[in-house]
């Protein structure tokens, strides 16, 4: 008897451990992460080596170990800020040595609600949820320890399809913070004119407007380094096959155009469903009609000096790639450049994040942020990484 109450006893106890493992794989992540240790190995799970890129550029790992690396902001005392979409993470990351190679990562919060957009402004964080707008205050100071953030405003509609948000403060002070339309397609805005817009208020909340209309999904945007103008990437609808309608960068030239969702969609296909309401004509076209279903989020202009000048002016996309589509497409960074005479030319600056034989992905690009020596850095939710672009030309160098 004693044997086999022994032997139960022992079962329960294997049993138990267990369920503990299974239940808790995820490692929880500390309140501050001491990433020196671990440089030699920064990033080395990634195959950077699958990645093409043009002659005289190099990519590396800035930070790794970065759950679901959404949206990201540059703090004043050059800490970087990331987002997440799934994760219900706040990062703040920090290279103290600038070798541009994390050091410190701290977990700000781990209870935000889709807390997928990130903006700095006048030593404040600002972090979206999908109806909340945070503000930590002072917060460079008090990594470590963050403040109870500020609740900025809290109305906003709660429906979590293309309820994330990318957010921005333009050259106008004014932070800006889109609407998805909570479907793949539909007239949204009869039920709340804010659905499929781009609004933007005062960094209290206050003088919010609607700035622009019939944008089904937007989660990338910036301002022209010229002419201050908007531009702005957006998801093209599904279940229209694998190569219509396109996914589109555009650009808004005065408040309240409107962009044809969900009437036209790409400047050019008409909507199955609600097209014959109104024609394409009706609608400002795309600068540049995208691949279908590529699912275009970060956009910046390069405006530094360690890239070639041929890059000066071009607007950089993060392309996250396809979820739907028979043959994948995307996983990339693209160029899109404009021409005096006004045409415009699209192109592939950085892929090899999808094995195209094979269909599976190690990355999926999401945001774009240019360092102040011109570099370029990008966040990836599915390698859970931020990378560092850097070029040096080789021909210059191997002369001396």
């Amino acid at each position: 008897m004693n044997t086999t109450k022994a032997l139960q006893g022992i079962a329960c106890l294997l049993v138990l451990s267990l369920s503990a493992f299974s239940c808790n794989q995820k490692k929880k992540a500390p309140a501050e992460t001491d990433t020196q240790k671990e440089v030699p190995e920064l990033g080395s799970h990634l195959p950077l080596d699958s990645l093409n890129l043009p002659d005289g550029f190099k990519i590396e790992v800035f930070a790794d170990n970065i759950d679901g690396a959404r949206s990201m902001a540059m703090g004043g005392n050059g800490t970087l800020f990331v987002g997440t979409r799934n994760e219900n993470k706040v990062y703040a990351i920090q290279d103290l040595d600038g070798d541009f190679r994390a050091d410190k990562t701290f977990v700000l919060d781990t209870t935000l609600e889709v807390p997928n957009g990130v903006a700095f402004k006048d030593g404040a964080l600002f972090v979206a949820e999908v109806n909340r707008l945070l503000k930590y205050s002072n917060i460079e100071a008090q990594l470590s320890d963050p403040p109870k953030p500020e609740v900025i405003y809290d109305d906003y509609p709660t429906e979590f399809h293309h309820g994330w948000k990318y957010i921005a403060f333009g050259p106008d002070d004014k932070l800006y913070v889109p609407v998805g339309a909570p479907c793949n397609i539909c007239d949204s805005t009869v039920v709340d004119a804010r659905y499929a817009t781009i609004t933007r208020m005062d960094p209290d909340g206050s003088n919010r407007e609607i700035y622009a209309k019939g944008v089904r999904n937007t989660v990338g945007f910036t301002w022209h380094p010229e002419t201050e103008e908007l531009w702005f990437t957006d998801n093209g609808r599904d279940m229209l096959g694998d190569d219509i309608p396109p996914c589109e960068l555009n650009k808004v030239t005065e408040a309240g155009q409107h962009f044809g969702y969900p009437f036209c969609h790409g400047g050019t296909v008409k909507d199955p469903e609600f097209g014959d309401q109104h024609p394409c004509s009706d609608f400002v076209a795309p600068v540049q009609a995208l691949g279908a279903h590529v699912a275009p989020l970060g956009v910046k202009f390069y405006t530094g000096d360690m890239f070639p000048e041929k890059y000066k002016g071009v607007a950089f996309i993060a392309e996250h790639g396809s979820w739907n589509r028979s043959s994948k497409v995307g996983y990339r960074i693209t160029l899109v450049s404009q021409a005096e005479d006004g045409t415009v030319a699209y192109e592939t600056f950085l892929d090899g994040w999808l094995n195209e034989a094979t269909q599976e992905a190690f990355g999926r690009p999401v945001d774009l942020l240019f360092l102040e020596d011109g570099s370029l850095l990008i966040s990836d939710d599915f390698g859970d990484a931020i990378y560092r672009v850097s070029y040096s030309d080789t021909r210059v160098a191997s002369t001396h």
